[in-house]
């Protein structure tokens, strides 16, 4: 009799290993494809098991999207209106930064992602495009921040428009040097209305 409770003892406490191994390595898995988002996730759902919970619901649903790459000469208009975009900040930069949004919107529904909810949107986009996603919320943000106080500091618009960039990038699949040449043109002008730097997704 006590064998056989050793025996179920040692089964029970090697379930409990195989099960903290399995989830470990979910967690792990998750934390490599989400990196800062997972952690984020995990403070606003309150736990390790919630957010997991809630990142796989996410792909659930994002596997159900029809996400599309561009079509070559889609995505040219696309890089031709952001340089417009671009090139209207010197003027005008709080409209330039809502019209880099807007473009950026018009490029998700092309290619499947939803539009009409933010929440639903940046759901969506972690699952691709986690890397920049936090820089996505900043844009979002000082955007807002216009919106709502009527004025924004030039510098915080410009880099803005910066962080839109690095989304947009990203959602064209091309590399700065491939899409945009070296020759300067591209870069966001700089608050005192001079070219800045040349935006990269770590700017």
């Amino acid at each position: 009799m006590a064998t056989v409770i050793i025996i179920i003892a040692a089964v029970v406490v090697l379930a409990i290993v195989v099960a903290l191994l399995l989830s470990a390595r979910r967690q792990a898995r998750l934390r490599s494809t989400y990196g800062d988002e997972y952690d984020r996730t995990v403070r606003d759902a309150g736990s390790k098991r919630a957010a997991s919970k809630e990142l796989r619901e996410r792909q659930a649903r994002h596997d159900e999207l029809e996400i599309t790459p561009l079509d070559p000469a889609v995505a040219q208009r696309y890089r031709d209106e952001w340089r417009l975009v671009q090139e209207s900040f010197v003027d005008t930069p709080a409209e330039s930064v809502a019209s880099a949004h807007r473009l950026l919107q018009d490029v998700l529904a092309t290619r499947g992602y939803p539009t009409r909810d933010d929440d639903e949107r940046v759901a969506m986009l972690s699952v691709d495009h986690a890397d920049v996603l936090d820089r996505y919320r900043q844009g979002m943000r000082t955007e807002q921040s216009w919106r709502d106080a009527g004025a924004t500091d030039t510098e915080d618009l410009r880099q803005a428009m910066q962080h839109y960039r690095s989304l947009f990038d990203a959602l064209l699949g091309s590399s700065l040097t491939s899409v945009y040449g070296d020759n300067g043109e591209d870069a966001v002008p700089s608050s005192n209305g001079r070219r800045g730097s040349r935006v990269s997704p770590d700017a």
